[in-house]
């Protein structure tokens, strides 16, 4: 099935179901929430559907049902049916690159059988996962020791993008079933001040670092990977140390082994994993020491349950499809250029995060998968803060600001830790924002809260801002799966609608490039021809400068 390739649309203007939610856009924008709940009072009643552990209210999304209805045409109309099946068979629709997108793969329940190029993935998978089980039981049991005999007690992380935030995200997410006896660092950044910050007060005999990079040769990731292993072998006094306290992710054996990594410690991953899809591959190995493997299982087991919802559920209560063409309604026909996500959950702080590198890398692109122009708008920017902080900074543009920001609300009905009235005053305040963000307060009302004439111009909100809300009984391993996968899959219809490859990333590829010649230019001894503008060659005689 991987020699097949699906060809997206080349843009959906020409869809009969594009050309009539444009028609109903006109007037869709000069109707308010509070005339759709007047006119179907029960909306909030009908408007939410469940799947995967989850539950997502979007009655307060402008739309009515012949918009929903038209929606869903939309997405079948630009072929994600077989789109989809083309994904969960292993076609290779990532086009620019040719490769397969099996992020759904990685957590296949073991017997499951995917073929692709006449090879078995998900026994590939598992046979990765039953390895890291065994590493990850060994740290914890304390079977595995570092060189001087000291227990491991610090993880740290060095990766970057998709290598970094999936484990960092999750870290935060699920860390009341973490292994209190291991403290985790994460970094990403090349500035020293974060490798620096990550060892200061670490003990290195009792520290197992994981190098998480593909092909080990990413410049930041590696730049930190050699900064770690010298603050190692000087704390430790040995350089045999290094193939007790240093494992990789990674497929480049040669690299792991002239750093000075046993290659049995080397943990693989394949090009059909995009970074920002890799948390339940290899790259969670920093995660499956904490929770440790049977909860890393019930993690995998929360994506599958949402992956069989998206296969499998129709498109009218599909939650994937739902919030897919409702972020195509807000971007396309209502003019939103962003959206924000407010976990009313501390655990959830860096979810937002996250997204953003999921939702953007994927979907900010400017050219159809066949290369055209695209001639509408795609991703959106996304961004966001745990709920209740945000209320406390940024709400106030949200509900009085001239620009449109949907928001998606995501809350926990079960605190992890019951304290007091904590949980029932957080989720008052997601369920009260989404009130205000959608009805606001009109002029009349606050007349008759007795509120002076010259403040009513400043206090008055004018609501119809669309929101969704999106329910978990608790906070589990599970849970959190099936919510990064309910989000995967919803950039991905957005990314059929659009005619788009959500799964290649050349913009960062530039930056890159020119970053290692500058870098040369900055570091060498005598200064060379610089043959940039005149800004840019300011710019780098200046730091020259503040070196010398």
């Amino acid at each position: 099935m991987a020699s097949s390739l699906v060809t997206p649309t080349d843009g959906p203007r020409r869809l009969r179901s594009w050309q009539a939610l444009a028609t109903a856009a006109q007037s869709a924008r000069e109707v308010h929430l509070r005339e759709l709940f007047a006119a179907d009072p029960d909306r909030g009643l009908r408007l939410r559907v469940t799947g995967g552990g989850l539950e997502l209210d979007y009655a307060k999304q402008r739309v009515t049902d012949a918009i929903v209805a038209d929606l869903v045409a939309l997405s079948e109309e630009a072929g994600l049916p077989e789109r989809r099946d083309a994904m969960f068979t292993g076609a290779r629709i990532n086009t620019s690159e040719q490769r397969s997108v099996l992020h759904v793969a990685l957590r296949m329940p073991r017997g499951r059988a995917l073929i692709v190029d006449g090879v078995d993935v998900v026994g590939q998978v598992h046979g990765v996962l039953d390895r890291m089980g065994r590493f990850a039981n060994a740290v914890r049991s304390g079977a595995h020791r570092g060189y001087t005999g000291k227990t491991i007690r610090n993880v740290i992380n060095i990766g970057i993008g998709g290598s970094d935030l999936g484990p960092v995200m999750v870290d935060g997410a699920l860390s009341a079933f973490r292994n209190p006896d291991l403290r985790l660092r994460f970094v990403s950044n090349v500035d020293a001040d974060a490798i620096l910050d990550a060892t200061r007060d670490l003990d290195p005999a009792e520290t197992l670092i994981i190098v998480s990079s593909k092909t080990f040769t990413t410049r930041e990731t590696m730049t930190n990977a050699h900064t770690a292993r010298s603050w190692l072998v000087a704390g430790i006094g040995d350089e045999a140390a290094v193939a007790h306290h240093v494992v990789a992710v990674s497929t480049n054996a040669d690299g792991v082994r002239a750093f000075g990594i046993d290659p049995d410690n080397m943990f693989g991953f394949w090009d059909w994993v995009g970074g920002r899809y890799s948390l339940d591959s290899a790259i969670g190995l920093s995660t499956m020491i904490a929770i440790g493997p049977d909860r890393f299982a019930e993690l995998l087991g929360g994506f599958h349950s949402m992956d069989d919802h998206f296969r499998a559920a129709p498109a009218a209560v599909n939650l994937p499809v739902l919030m897919g063409v409702l972020a195509v309604w807000n971007r396309n026909f209502l003019g939103a250029g962003t959206t924000a996500v407010l976990p009313y959950s501390q655990h959830l702080h860096r979810f937002p995060a996250y997204l953003q590198q999921l939702t953007m890398e994927s979907n900010g692109k400017h050219v159809t998968a066949s290369g055209q122009p695209v001639d509408y708008d795609t991703g959106a920017i996304y961004w966001g803060e745990p709920g209740t902080n945000g209320q406390h900074s940024f709400y106030q543009l949200l509900h009085q600001g001239t620009t449109l920001v949907p928001a998606d609300l995501i809350g926990i009905l079960q605190p992890t830790e019951p304290v007091g009235d904590h949980q029932d005053f957080l989720l008052a305040n997601l369920v009260a924002q989404a009130e205000a963000l959608a009805f606001g307060r009109t002029a009349q009302e606050l007349r008759d809260e007795g509120v002076d004439e010259a403040l009513v111009a400043h206090k008055l909100m004018p609501g119809n801002r669309p929101t969704s809300v999106i329910f978990a009984e608790r906070l589990t391993p599970a849970t959190l799966g099936a919510l990064v996968a309910l989000y995967e899959h919803s950039v991905f219809v957005q990314s059929v609608i659009w005619g788009i490859d959500a799964f290649d990333q050349w913009g960062v590829e530039l930056g890159k490039k020119l970053a290692t010649a500058i870098a040369d230019e900055i570091t060498r001894p005598v200064e060379p021809d610089l043959g940039h503008d005149s800004s840019t060659n300011a710019l780098i005689r200046r730091i020259r400068q503040a070196r010398a």
